[in-house]
């Protein structure tokens, strides 16, 4: 038996075992500081069990009978955890929620369209959006290699995929959405679209390269895009901010005003343009955290970001 009594600030414990008696006394603070860690502990513990996981996950091919064109890669393709290099080989990656709420995105990881960075610009998201109820595929895209249009063709292709399989997965809007160098691959969709099946219902860019202005463009980029000496006309056909018409889908576009790498003005710049031609559009600008951040915990207003992406999705997409 034990019995339990407390005596001037003191824990003392009494404990009859086998007939003897023995008394146990323990600081009381210290205690105290004991029971407050333990709960601290399994907190921890049970916030991270509770972190949302992805629910159904599959690998759909874009092109099983061959794909249209080439990007002249003949390199063996590169993965290192989910960052591609040397992708000859479309296909996007499902991750579908348990409740589908009928949205579906699919993401364009950046990496200057010479690697694809698709955990933290991908599937890294995937437990948070089918949290929502999003579905989410992760497009694995054929690097450009100097072909522009290449990687265009997979992301309409995608747009196809996902339109096919809408009943199935209780789908009723497509979005678009773009990280870096995806951005532009998301934007160029949103801006380059060649029919009504393959426009996406809205666009998400973050820290998104738009321009091939040479005096604001991410150089690596439109060089792995166009090649090393593109005309004017190719340049003006993909600085995408010069694309924007009436019909150019809805936009959320978050970014750092401290990105060193993709110059904010990209964004201002397509932002500006939505707002001229009368596209309904969001763009959040914070002040530090620089370029690459995706959904990584260490971006110090990563809490702000999804919210307010939540916000607008709530509000914007699915409530029309």
């Amino acid at each position: 038996m034990i019995e339990f009594k407390r005596k001037h600030g003191m824990n003392i414990i009494f404990n009859h075992v086998r007939g003897r008696h023995h008394t146990i006394i323990i600081n009381y603070y210290m205690m105290r500081k004991l029971i407050l860690f333990t709960i601290t502990i399994l907190g921890t513990v049970l916030s991270l069990t509770a972190q949302p996981r992805a629910a159904k996950t599959e690998i759909i091919p874009l092109w099983p009978d061959g794909a249209p064109n080439s990007s002249g890669i003949t390199a063996a393709e590169v993965n290192n955890n989910e960052t591609y290099m040397n992708v000859t080989e479309a296909s996007m990656r499902v991750f579908r929620p348990q409740v589908p709420n009928g949205v579906c995105i699919i993401v364009c990881p950046g990496g200057a369209y010479v690697v694809e960075a698709a955990n933290v610009e991908g599937s890294d998201m995937a437990g948070w959006l089918n949290s929502l109820g999003v579905t989410l595929c992760v497009l694995k895209y054929r690097l450009p290699n100097g072909h522009y249009e290449v990687p265009i063709s997979d992301a309409e292709q995608a747009v196809r995929k996902v339109r096919e399989h809408a009943a199935e997965w209780k789908i009723n809007k497509v979005g678009i959405m773009g990280f870096s160098a995806g951005g532009h691959l998301a934007s160029t969709l949103a801006t380059h679209y060649s029919s009504p099946e393959t426009r996406p219902d809205f666009q998400v860019l973050i820290y998104p390269v738009i321009t091939m202005d040479p005096q604001y463009t991410h150089e690596l980029s439109m060089r792995s895009l166009l090649g090393e000496n593109p005309s004017k006309e190719m340049l003006d056909l993909f600085s995408n901010e010069k694309q924007v018409t009436a019909d150019t889908p809805q936009a959320f576009i978050a970014l750092s005003h401290d990105d060193s790498a993709v110059a904010p003005l990209n964004s201002i710049l397509y932002y500006t343009e939505l707002l001229k031609n009368k596209v309904s559009a969001t763009m959040h600008i914070y002040p530090s955290g620089g370029h690459g951040w995706g959904f990584r915990d260490t971006f110090p207003y990563k809490r702000q970001w999804t919210e307010e992406f939540e916000t607008w999705l709530r509000n914007v997409i699915l409530i029309k």
